[in-house]
């Protein structure tokens, strides 16, 4: 059994770098999943990965498939969609998830455009999809590096954070680190789905961002429980997806967030906080009472 776990990723290099950029992604990426879903913001993270793609699009066809180039296209088009639909919902009657929801759908057509018109359908699916069992030095450094600051910039902000998904309006009455706390946020998730576009694809990025916080919310009511479980469910179908990828020749990416759902399925149902089961017995308890 142990052979059967670990030799994959003691025999090849890249199943190692596929498993270090997923520890990667987890540890910064799943905290902010579980911010946008205490938030309600969880489309929220599902519309900004996919208002990168235009920018990753165009630093695609000036450098091909350049990190640099990818990376920091990405983060314009992702930052100009969040400022762009906080404009319009604040000088308009248009709400912001309705505005986000306009923004991401043009992005996305736009997106793909580019590349179908100016690429290959390889091109496409490497951008969709990610290329995790591909990662070389350059994209394990920068998945680390944008980990660490969402680990540090987390720890700092971690109060105002939380207060702000207790009651934001409270936040903005007595301090004025609400507006910079959540542009701080905002700024965090788009770098986390960039970083995770290289490993997993813009479609798959936002899986490992908000399935595994929405599993452990069905174990755990607190902050702190529900972000180390959140981590620890993300790396386990990260390691669980890589290995399935192996064995079976299945695309790495979607192999990885399909266990996350298999978890999260699990957690619906067997759930102790608000799981079916658990809610079903609740039901009958009080009945019988």
């Amino acid at each position: 059994m142990f052979e059967l776990l670990f030799s994959p990723f003691a025999e090849f290099g890249f199943m190692r770098r596929a498993l270090l950029g997923c520890v990667a992604v987890s540890v910064g990426a799943t905290p902010l999943g579980v911010f946008l879903m205490l938030r309600r913001m969880s489309l929220t993270g599902d519309a900004m990965a996919h208002a990168i793609l235009p920018g990753a699009a165009i630093g695609y066809l000036v450098a091909g498939l350049s990190l640099g180039a990818m990376t920091v296209g990405g983060l314009i088009a992702g930052m100009s969609v969040a400022l762009l639909s906080g404009f319009v919902t604040r000088v308009t009657t248009l709400r912001e998830d309705a505005s986000l929801a306009a923004f991401y759908l043009i992005s996305l057509s736009l997106g793909v455009l580019i590349i179908s018109t100016r690429g290959s359908n390889v091109d496409l699916m490497h951008v969709l999809f990610g290329s995790v069992l591909a990662l070389d030095d350059a994209a394990l450094t920068l998945l680390c590096c944008i980990a660490s600051v969402t680990f540090f910039v987390l720890a700092v902000f971690f109060r105002p954070l939380v207060l702000e998904c207790a009651d934001s309006q409270f936040l903005r009455s007595v301090s004025r680190l609400s507006a910079l706390t959540h542009f701080i946020f905002m700024t965090l998730v788009v770098m986390n789905l960039v970083g995770g576009f290289h490993a997993l694809g813009t479609l798959m990025a936002v899986g490992i961002m908000i399935l595994p916080g929405a599993a452990a919310k069905f174990w755990t009511v607190r902050i702190g429980g529900l972000i180390v479980l959140a981590a620890a469910i993300a790396l386990l179908s990260s390691f669980t997806g890589l290995l399935l990828s192996y064995y079976f020749s299945l695309p790495s990416g979607p192999a990885i967030i399909l266990v996350a759902g298999v978890f999260y399925s699990f957690s619906v149902i067997l759930g102790t906080q608000g799981g079916i089961v658990y809610a079903l017995r609740a039901g009958r308890r009080a009945i019988n009472i």
